[in-house]
């Protein structure tokens, strides 16, 4: 039987500008890790011939989607999975180009990690600030600056320091609560694997071994029970009679049978009978498990409920202050706009009432005069819901905390909001 270390699992994004290697580095991880087939190594191995390179070119692996950027065809996020014996990865392969931070913001907000990738010859530009200030904004727990191409600077400790300093400097004025940097070769395999003997000055972990080893239990919040209700289960079976559970994941805490919870918006209280699964009865639930609650009273209990503690309950509010990064190339974001909101399970419909600033994500510059959010701009908003929202602020729980606003006409996703004040 696996361990429940061997079934950790790490979800990390990675960022940078064009050409700073993001494609290498993954092919790298992907072939060191021995993530791909002999038939898809082979043909990268005959590509890279036929291309002239000298070297089997890993980035390959990772660029059917650039065939795609060449085509016009929309670039979304390339999810990719590989594991170690110590823990499951899925990496979340954002694109560099500036006109694609929605892009971004999508890989980045499910993410433990976030690992943003800097050109050692150019040291850090305009998208390394921007990808940094949007890990901090989605509350990425972790960050990792990778200084690559660290061969094509003869693998110098002034070179990888310089940019170190300057962008632990920039990381203070962010709320990033864990920050590492690791010296790279993703070409050459330095630092990726295993210790490079190139860089004897560096006396940190490889990448893969730092990404094995960070601890991310600690991350999340055990302390507030958190469950939306998805689904409710009742069978028409002459098997299972007077079954009615409760389906849907645990966003936050921790819930056993025999707990005293609340069931929100109703206010009722009763007591957990019982927690199923797929796999059968368990003791205790925390996230991200999908389970069925069952209760030891006939509560109503629908779709968007929300099931916490008596004592320690989310915001109810209509009034919600967000920051909100809008995803939509033909219509901007303007005040007085009607848009669906999808929050939790639970749907509403909003009106946009206020625009206090637009960030520039470049010099973290509020420009108050502001009438409206284009597309990949970020501001805070002041939103009315017809249906309240059980809310929390995003800093204390990205599931509750998150939302999603669709333009009912086309029922399009145009904008993400995280939620800073519900009243």
């Amino acid at each position: 039987m696996e361990s429940p270390r061997a079934m950790d699992l790490l979800r990390f994004a990675t960022a940078g500008s064009v050409d700073d290697g993001k494609s290498t580095l993954i092919g790298r991880l992907l072939y060191d890790s021995k993530a791909i087939f002999t038939d898809q190594l082979e043909a990268v191995q005959a590509t890279s011939a036929a291309r002239g390179d000298e070297y089997t070119n890993l980035a390959l692996l990772t660029d059917g989607l650039r065939a795609e950027r060449e085509q016009g065809i929309t670039i979304d996020v390339a999810y990719r999975y590989f594991a170690t014996p110590r823990r499951k990865f899925i990496i979340a392969d954002t694109p560099g180009h500036i006109q694609y931070t929605r892009n971004m913001v999508t890989g980045a907000s499910t993410a433990d990690l976030a690992l943003i990738l800097v050109d050692a010859r150019k040291g850090l530009v305009e998208q390394s600030r921007r990808h940094a200030f949007l890990c901090s904004l989605l509350r990425v727990p972790h960050m990792v600056l990778c200084v690559n191409k660290m061969d094509l600077v003869d693998y110098s400790q002034e070179v990888f320091e310089k940019i170190a300093d300057e962008f632990s400097c920039f990381a203070m004025k962010l709320e990033a609560p864990d920050l590492s940097v690791i010296p790279i070769s993703a070409l050459h395999g330095d630092n990726i694997v295993s210790r490079s003997e190139n860089m004897p000055w560096y006396d940190g972990p490889s990448l893969l071994h730092h990404l094995e080893h960070v601890h991310i239990a600690s991350d999340r919040n055990l302390v507030d029970v958190r469950f939306p209700v998805q689904f409710v289960i009742r069978p028409q079976s002459t098997v299972v009679q007077d079954y009615r559970g409760y389906a849907g994941q645990v966003a936050s805490g921790v819930l056993k049978p025999g707990d005293e919870v609340m069931v929100l918006p109703s206010g009722f209280t009763t007591r957990i009978a019982g927690i199923d699964t797929a796999d059968g009865p368990v003791d205790v639930a925390y996230p991200p498990m999908s389970v069925t609650i069952r209760l030891e009273d006939e509560l109503d209990v629908s779709r968007g409920d929300l099931i916490c503690r008596p004592n320690n309950q989310p915001s109810v509010a209509q009034d919600i202050e967000a920051m909100v990064c809008w995803m939509d190339e033909t219509r901007p974001m303007s005040v007085g706009g009607k848009y669906a909101i999808k929050h939790t399970t639970r749907a509403a419909r909003a009106v946009v009432r206020g625009l206090h600033y637009r960030l520039d994500v470049n010099t973290l510059h509020r420009d108050e005069a502001a009438s409206g959010l284009s597309l990949n701009e970020i501001g805070r908003v002041k939103l009315r819901t017809t249906v309240p929202l059980l809310a929390d602020d995003y800093r204390r729980n990205r599931t509750t905390g998150g939302f999603i606003v669709i333009d009912e006409t086309t029922n399009r996703t145009v904008g993400a909001g995280m939620i800073v004040d519900a009243s």
